[in-house]
């Protein structure tokens, strides 16, 4: 993204080079892949169309996603599907708690789709699944990438007293794309989910992310990165949007590598603890790394 918001880069279409990933393979993989099908489980690799699924499961690193693969909300980028949704399985945290110490994780992802059919958005099935995986796996790094909870600040405590090292929550664009891209979130209410983990729990890790190539301007990104680290975040990933189908929000234009590597050094310059920027960032894309960079800066 250029300085001006002009672009000389080729058409949304003609995928550049830096975007072009190998065909998943791998003993890694190939088992995590497997383990999948036979469990049954929800991976948001799969569900949201991650174009580094192949090299994270090869790693050893999967995010898993609870509390169903439809989604309440009608975001106009996302792969997810929407209603109807079924009740939350009361035996997932256990399947999912299983299914991380079976396939020996040392960090584990877990997101979900909004629920806001639920009372509590879903925030008791994650602190279910917080206090298995630390039964299961009491060495493993726990992530948590979780909706806006509509703002129940009860509902965010629930899962915050289970304290998992790192809770994630994206703003995903600039406020000014939020009636096109994600109608019923709420830019200010997304900050303050960031902002209440720092006073209700400040050792845990603050995250969140954003998409660009949504025909966002860099001066837009740039002051979202500046209202993220006034509301205490504390890591950043910043990543290219590509549109999962023609019917989903339309692609603008292709981020450079050099446009991200200057994004993570202003992310840098604002005091970020870590900033994860490139074409094919994700916001579980080298979460593991993302934890460790991020602690230790924070110790320096």
């Amino acid at each position: 993204m250029s300085k001006t918001g002009a672009s000389s880069l080729p058409a949304p279409g003609n995928k550049p080079d830096w975007l072009k990933v190998k065909f998943p393979a791998g003993e890694n993989y190939r088992r995590i892949d497997q383990y999948h099908r036979i469990q049954g489980l929800n991976s948001v690799c799969r569900s949201a169309a991650c174009p580094n699924q192949g090299e994270c499961w090869n790693k050893g690193t999967a995010t898993f996603m609870i509390l169903g693969n439809n989604c309440t909300r009608t975001c106009s980028f996302c792969n997810i599907g929407n209603l109807p949704v079924t009740p939350p399985d009361p035996q997932e945290p256990h399947k999912v708690a299983n299914a991380i110490a079976e396939l020996k994780l040392n960090h584990a992802v877990i997101t979900s789709v909004t629920r806001d059919d639920l009372p509590d958005g879903g925030a008791g099935q994650f602190a279910a699944l917080v206090r298995e995986i630390k039964e299961c796996s009491p060495n493993c790094t726990i992530e948590l990438l979780i909706p806006d909870l509509q703002g129940n600040l009860e509902a965010l405590a629930t899962i915050l007293q289970e304290t998992p090292h790192i809770l994630g929550h994206n703003l995903e664009t600039v406020p000014r794309l939020y009636s096109q891209a994600r109608p019923e979130a709420d830019y200010q209410r997304s900050l303050n989910v960031l902002k209440q983990v720092q006073i209700l729990a400040p050792t845990v890790i603050t995250k969140s992310g954003l998409m660009l190539g949504m025909g966002e301007e860099y001066a837009e990104v740039m002051a979202a990165l500046h209202d993220l680290r006034d509301h205490g975040c504390q890591i950043i990933t910043l990543g290219q949007y590509l549109a999962p189908t023609r019917e989903h929000y339309p692609l603008k234009r292709y981020v450079t590598p050099d446009e991200f590597a200057d994004l993570a050094a202003y992310g840098r310059h604002l005091g970020f603890d870590h900033v994860e920027a490139g074409p094919l960032v994700r916001s579980s894309y080298h979460a593991e790394e993302q934890f460790n960079a991020g602690k230790a800066t924070a110790r320096g």
